[in-house]
Formats: structure tokens, C-alpha cells, sequence
């Protein structure tokens, strides 16, 4: 099994439409081929996004709490006790980065690869979907 961080583009995505890799990595995570990594503030990040964007998702209140639920289930929580911000340009970032170190989680999934260049000095690699799916 893969342990991956899911960027929030990954999520958005994977929730907007059912025909694209995001929504298989969803649907893997569901059936225990992909393990996820979180953390509280990862988490918020979620639910930031999908609430901002509920009615594009077409998503209820009770809808987003069972998303935010089902993820919670799928996942291994880390907590992450230290920050040694900034590295990377956009702080959004840097937690998902965070987490990857602190986890030892070597893989961050998303769809912008440029906003990641440079992790590999911590033994993170950041993939498109797609490639996850390759692997998987």
C-alpha cells in the first residue's frame, strides 16, 4: 500500500468530477490501496476549500461532513510539532511539505508540481495523479 499527502487541488478535483484520476485516488483511498497521511491544519485546509466551493461541488452541509468524516477514517493522523517555515513561496504549501517530513511520507500528490520544486532535499517527491495510478 502507498501512504500519500493529498494536495487540496487533488480533493477539489477528485470531488468536481467522477470521470478524472483524482476521483480514482478517492476511490482508491476508499478501498484501502492508497493510505492517507493528515494533520489537523491539512484538514482545515480541506474543509476551507470544499465549503468555499460547495455550491460548484453541489455538495449539502451534511454532505461535506461526511467527506471531511470518511477522510478522517482513511487516514493515519500526524501531528506536526514543528515548523521551520518558510520554504517553499506559498504557505499552503509548506504544511503539506510539513506533514510530508514529519510523517516520512515520500509522496505528495498534486497538480502543481512547480509549487514543490526543491522538496526532494527532504526525500519528498511531488506526482500528478496520474503517476500515482501508474504505480498503484
Amino acid at each position: 500500500m502507498i501512504e500519500i499527502i493529498m494536495d487540496t487541488n487533488i480533493l477539489f478535483s477528485g470531488l468536481s468530477s467522477a470521470s478524472g484520476a483524482s476521483f480514482k485516488i478517492l476511490e482508491h483511498l476508499a478501498l484501502g490501496r492508497v493510505h492517507l497521511a493528515l494533520s489537523t491544519p491539512l484538514l482545515f485546509e480541506y474543509e476551507d476549500i470544499i465549503r468555499r466551493n460547495q455550491t460548484a461541488l453541489n455538495l449539502r452541509d451534511e454532505d461535506i461532513d461526511v467527506v471531511l468524516d470518511n477522510l478522517c477514517v482513511f487516514s493515519r493522523f500526524q501531528q506536526v510539532y514543528f515548523l521551520w517555515r518558510p520554504y517553499l513561496p506559498d504557505a499552503k504549501n509548506d504544511l503539506v511539505l510539513e506533514l510530508a517530513v514529519t510523517a516520512k511520507v515520500k509522496t505528495i500528490v498534486t497538480y502543481n508540481l512547480k509549487d514543490f520544486a526543491g522538496i526532494d532535499k527532504f526525500g519528498v517527491e511531488a506526482i500528478v495523479p496520474k503517476t500515482l495510478l501508474e504505480r498503484l
